[in-house]
């Protein structure tokens, strides 16, 4: 079991696919393996603290030009209108940080739940299989 692909069945529900049961299944699977996922999550922080830098670089340098537009009515204008975007998207920049971040993080206790599980039930089953080569009959939830 550790080692092996996560198997996550994929039956589609919309553009007439086939129905759970209903014989037309392709039983198509997406295999993914614990090992990837652990791999690849990195990947996440890493363009997070890039993103984050840049972001940084961008704050630091349009904050560093002040008023570039002038005091006229048109720059007064503008500052009035850009103001607030510039605002908004730095706001949604560092939510995108907070992201790929979060991402990182839920990626690897994925992959460490899943083979913690793994884990788990192979201990199970050998239990079981050792009690059932002992002769012991009960059921294994009762042992």
């Amino acid at each position: 079991m550790i080692g092996q692909p996560l198997r996550v069945g994929i039956r589609g529900r919309y553009r007439g696919t086939s129905r759970k049961g209903d014989g037309k299944d392709s039983g198509k699977v997406l295999d993914i393996k614990t090992a990837d996922v652990k791999a690849i999550a990195p990947v996440f922080h890493t363009q997070g603290k890039n993103l984050s830098t840049a972001l940084t670089t961008l704050v630091t340098t349009l904050d560093g030009l002040g008023a570039p537009w002038g005091d006229d009515e048109q720059g007064k204008a503008f500052g009035d209108a850009y103001r607030p975007q510039q605002k908004a998207i730095e706001t949604a920049a560092g939510t995108l940080v907070l992201g790929l971040v979060s991402i990182h993080e839920a990626m690897a206790d994925l992959s460490d739940g899943h083979v913690d599980n793994d884990e788990l039930i192979a201990g199970m089953l050998k239990k079981a299989r050792s009690a059932d080569a002992e002769g012991d009959t009960r059921v294994p939830s009762e042992r």
